[in-house]
């Protein structure tokens, strides 16, 4: 107790009770009983964290260790920041990033254990200036059967019965006429090029963009939120914050003018986009979900679903670049494939997507490499106690990807592209303790099937009728996420 609380507690007792009203009495022993309930309870949680939080380093006030963490370095290694601590500390270490206090876990079954949790002694969680992004009412506050129902409604767009019958034969239509307006350009920045044609086929499947009385302003408007996404969050016009908010708030206008142009209409359409299926569940009498977090559903969707996406296929076409033995095999995979049709020229079938082996080692490589989602966030609900540690109920755990990716206990070389690896791992089905591209547990990413079918299908067209020749740039960086800091542009010459 401090001199502070003990000078209160005599001013108190000091007061002449016994000529104050009953109530007056009461009121005086009930604050006592409270201030001495809140003083023993601050003295026991800082005893209990001083001796069971992780050891590290909270940095500077205010500050913490922030600018370090946000520190560029090369691709294909664990940044200095977490490097640099696990040697210290060991694979479990406390922090401070953006004022906020942090866990930070490199270990691998504790990864997997928090992430197996979710929704039981942890849900997901995002620093304050990404919910802000994201909207009050997002999917990431979605839980329980609010979350199930909207994963629901997600899959029955995105999920492998209509990736099958619809959506394998759009993407063809769609990488094809990308790849052939490339070919008839000097060079192609290939990072933008690559989000701009999978926004084209998500923005389709989402909210029937082709057919949209929308400009080409909705692209524009998601990349304005895609650059500022990591800015520092100062709301000022000219800054990167600003921009990123007027594209967010811009996108929603547009959002909400097409769904409200669909509940107009009575009928129901045959083949329904992702809006149809949201309007379908907003006319029920008891709706799974509000308009609000339907719109932020969409607009979440959407952009994950292209940057995630165009960021790992940048890196697959990068690893295969530089390393010709993989693109050759890639080659004739897909050479044979074409071999076995009666009319090489037909588009590819879910069977012959389904045998292309090496290309998903490919695509298990790029993303392992590439970890495109390069931290995961985990707010305990209650106290957490693992590996001679506790995680107290509130804090945050940061999960580490690439610490998990880079594991040279797992992968031998774990910072060269070897797709081979691939052979001798079983097939990352769902989220395994040993990759979490996708994220794992009860928030696998629920577009995992659709991401993968666009990567296979745009190799399978670009190494069977195009040579790819690297024309500048191209370096990678992490900062904490992926980058290309000089750019990536790339030139197309059609086989013969």
């Amino acid at each position: 107790m401090d001199f502070k609380s003990v000078g209160m507690l005599h001013s108190i007792q000091g007061i002449n009770i016994g000529l104050a009203p009953p109530f007056v009495v009461m009121g005086v022993t009930l604050i006592c009983i409270w201030l001495l309930h809140l003083l023993l309870k601050q003295i026991n949680h800082r005893r209990r964290l001083q001796a069971v939080l992780p050891p590290g380093s909270m940095g500077l006030p205010l500050l913490g260790e922030t600018l370090e963490f946000f520190t560029r370095s090369p691709a294909l290694d664990l940044l200095p920041f977490f490097k640099r601590r696990m040697e210290r500390y060991g694979p479990i270490f406390k922090t401070n990033l953006v004022g906020k206090d942090l866990i930070v876990s490199l270990d691998p079954d504790v990864n997997h254990y928090v992430l197996q949790q979710e929704e039981k002694a942890f849900h997901i969680w995002f620093p304050e200036s990404f919910m802000r992004l994201l909207g009050e009412e997002n999917i990431a506050k979605c839980y329980g059967s609010l979350h199930k129902n909207t994963r629901n409604m997600i899959r029955r767009v995105f999920g492998p019965e209509n990736l099958r019958l619809v959506l394998l034969h759009d993407m063809q239509g769609a990488v094809e006429r990308t790849l052939s307006s490339w070919h008839d350009r000097q060079s192609v920045e290939l990072k933008p090029a690559l989000s701009s044609m999978i926004f084209g086929i998500a923005a389709k499947w989402m909210i029937g963009y082709e057919a949209s009385v929308l400009s080409g302003d909705l692209w524009k408007n998601f990349d304005a939120f895609n650059q500022g996404l990591l800015s520092f969050p100062l709301y000022i016009p000219g800054t990167a914050f600003y921009k990123c908010m007027q594209g967010r708030n811009n996108v929603m206008k547009a959002l909400k003018q097409v769904l409200d142009e669909r509940r107009k209409k009575a009928e129901t359409p045959e083949r329904m986009d992702f809006i149809d299926v949201i309007v379908s569940e907003l006319n029920k009498q008891n709706p799974a979900l509000s308009e609000n977090i339907a719109l932020n559903v969409l607009f979440l969707m959407i952009f994950a679903s292209f940057e995630t996406t165009s960021s790992g296929l940048t890196a697959a076409l990068k690893f295969l670049s530089d390393n010709p033995k993989a693109l050759q095999e890639l080659e004739e995979e897909h050479q044979q494939i074409r071999e076995r049709r009666a009319d090489p020229d037909t588009g590819v079938t879910w069977e012959e997507y389904k045998s292309m082996k090496f290309t998903s080692h490919v695509i298990n490589e790029s993303l392992r490499l590439a970890n495109v989602a390069p931290v995961l966030f985990r707010k305990a609900t209650q106290d957490v106690h693992i590996k001679g540690y506790t995680i107290p109920e509130g804090w945050i755990v940061m999960i580490c990807p690439p610490a998990v990716h880079l594991n040279p206990t797992t992968y031998e070389d774990p910072s060269v592209f070897n797709p081979w690896r691939w052979k001798d791992h079983s097939e990352p089905v769902g989220g395994s303790k040993d990759f979490i591209a996708f994220g794992s547990g009860l928030r696998l990413c629920v577009g995992v099937d659709f991401a993968r079918l666009q990567m296979a299908i745009f190799l399978h067209f670009l190494v069977t009728k195009y040579r790819l020749k690297v024309v500048s740039g191209g370096d990678m960086v992490f900062g904490p996420g992926l980058g290309f800091p000089n750019g990536f542009q790339v030139q197309l010459e059609r086989k013969k």
